[in-house]
């Protein structure tokens, strides 16, 4: 008799066990990528001055979630302001020792009021995260 109800104790704790542990993994998922999200734009705010002598940063900003909205996945989006008198290709040759640019996840633009935007977007190192969704 004892066994009978031990045996629905572990049926009825059982669900709760595993749905417990799958938010934990999810929350735990989205804390790291937040935190590489943040070392990602640290890391690319370091790059910019210690390549370019005259770099004045405007404005850092970063993200992470589904920054495309075309499907289920997490991004880690950094983008920084800044400005300079050195030119767009100069920058991106001193750059490059660093990112491989291409036109849609990492690129520099030139702002309309003379600043340079530096974009870049990475996956996720839990990229199936709920936060995606």
């Amino acid at each position: 008799m004892k066994w009978i109800e031990r045996f629905f104790i572990v049926i009825v704790l059982l669900p709760i066990t595993l749905f417990t542990l799958f938010i934990g993994y999810e929350i735990f998922g989205m804390c790291i990528n937040h935190l590489a999200t943040q070392i990602q734009t640290n890391t690319l705010q370091q790059h910019l001055e210690s390549e370019i002598p005259d770099v004045e940063i405007v404005n850092v900003y970063s993200e992470t979630g589904n920054t495309s909205g075309t499907s289920n996945h997490v991004d880690c989006l950094s983008s920084i302001i800044f400005s300079t008198q050195i030119q767009e290709s100069e920058i991106e040759a001193r750059m490059s020792k660093y990112y491989t640019f291409n036109d849609w996840d990492c690129y520099i633009n030139q702002t309309d009021d003379g600043n340079y935007m530096f974009y870049i977007n990475t996956s996720a190192p839990f990229r199936d995260n709920i936060e995606g969704h």
